[in-house]
């Protein structure tokens, strides 16, 4: 940057905290010191009516300090709701439904999608938290018997392991004992998100 150069803008990532750790990682690697991050507790994927009134609150205080805006969710269970409100703001996100097909890539998730419909998906971020919100989250710790309500039409678990963690891999094929379901693991990375991202931060200072 020459001496005249202008800082570049402000940038907030309003992000599931589900990804905070990645995008963490994207800030470090790009040595971005004017991107932040709101993040928003994942326990709102139990409760995603709750997400696009979340998300606004983090657009509006982002906003009121001048600052551009990018949200790093996928619809989540909204409906379409967010997508209105990220219209009305005129923000963008990161294409996609959820947080799998952007790890996974558009055509690679499609095809295990078509392949397999009742699998049940695990990230980093669930591997790690998996007792603390799918089983404590979804009440099972308490009434086990509710299992094959929630896991019922489900037959396959799979890993899109963001790093190659051992630890990780252990804990991802015990969520699938847990639940009756075969596993499977695929190395993903952070596929199309740090895609989205850095497209997004260049645009931005440009």
């Amino acid at each position: 940057m020459g001496a005249d150069a202008a800082p570049p803008a402000e940038i907030v990532i309003v992000a599931c905290s589900a990804l905070l750790k990645e995008i963490n990682a994207l800030k470090k690697l790009n040595h971005w010191s004017h991107v932040s991050v709101d993040a928003i507790t994942a326990e709102l994927h139990n409760r995603p009516d709750l997400i696009t009134d979340a998300v606004s609150e983090s657009i509006d205080r982002a906003k009121a300090r001048g600052a551009e805006v990018f949200v790093a969710y996928g619809d989540c269970g909204t409906g379409g709701m967010l997508d209105r409100l990220l219209a009305e703001e005129d923000v963008d996100r990161i294409p996609g439904a959820h947080c799998y097909q952007f790890f996974a890539g558009d055509e690679s998730f499609n095809a295990m999608h078509e392949d397999e419909l009742g699998t049940f998906y695990l990230t980093d971020f669930l591997a790690r938290h998996f007792d603390r919100l799918v089983i404590r989250g979804l009440g099972l710790d308490k009434k086990p018997a509710l299992k094959p309500m929630f896991f019922g039409h489900y037959k396959k678990l799979v890993y899109l392991a963001q790093t190659e963690d051992c630890e990780l891999q252990q804990a991802a094929q015990a969520a699938a004992e847990e639940l009756g379901l075969s596993y499977e693991y695929r190395f993903t990375g952070i596929g199309d998100m740090a895609t989205s991202i850095v497209r997004f931060v260049d645009a931005a200072h440009r």
